[in-house]
């Protein structure tokens, strides 16, 4: 069967109906960079890119693996393929019009600030509590102007309503229930995780609405 692909006016005119004109520009004006695009990460993605936010930068170095498929938004046809490439290819199939910029880089101190110099809005969706803490504490040193969106805790099967959103400081962030960490029988799995990146998608999605209202 013939794959059907939407035209630009198509995708435009069924997402301002959903969400309004207004709304609807200011998700395509938005940028937003997701750094780790693991369950945390690939599952924000796909919430921003179904519902139009109009620049998105994909930041990972690493590739797709086996135990990468339990809870992260991959296939076995991407299996080897670096991350970065592979979810850019699953978000023009939902809609080939974004602006997706993609880094295929490890984030580090010394290229933080650049790295992150275009983007108004920063998801951080790492795996490594120290990566978290270098990638935080890098934008609230270089861009405390920027919303910075974190995670913390969201292993295990545990009950969905211990993940909530908290507000750290005035423009940052924390989502998760800030406890649970992965070991032994208490691994990531998709559900869990799944709720706290909307957690994170969702409060995105707040801000970039309503920031200019």
């Amino acid at each position: 069967m013939e794959e059907k692909r939407l035209t630009k006016e198509e995708i435009r005119k069924a997402l301002t109906k959903r969400h309004t004109q207004t709304v609807q520009e200011r998700l395509e004006r938005a940028r937003v960079a997701i750094a780790g695009l693991g369950g945390l990460g690939s599952n924000v993605a796909f919430s921003l890119a179904r519902i139009g936010v109009g620049h998105i930068h994909l930041i990972d170095f690493d590739r797709v693996d086996i135990t990468n498929l339990n809870r992260q938004q991959y296939f076995m046809r991407h299996i080897g393929m670096y991350k970065t490439d592979a979810l850019k290819e699953e978000l023009e199939q939902i809609n080939p019009y974004l602006e997706i910029i993609t880094d295929r880089v490890k984030v580090s101190r010394e290229n933080l600030a650049s790295l992150f110099a275009e983007d108004k809005i920063v998801c951080e969706a790492f795996d490594d509590p120290e990566a978290k803490a270098m990638l935080v504490n890098g934008i609230l040193e270089h861009y405390p102007g920027k919303l910075l969106v974190a995670a913390s805790g969201m292993a295990g099967y545990g009950a969905s309503n211990e993940i909530h959103t908290r507000k750290v400081g005035s423009r940052f962030y924390l989502c998760g229930d800030e406890t649970s960490e992965a070991g032994g029988d208490r691994g990531l799995m998709a559900p869990r995780v799944a709720i706290c990146a909307a957690h994170e998608a969702n409060l995105i999605t707040e801000y970039i609405i309503n920031q200019e209202t």
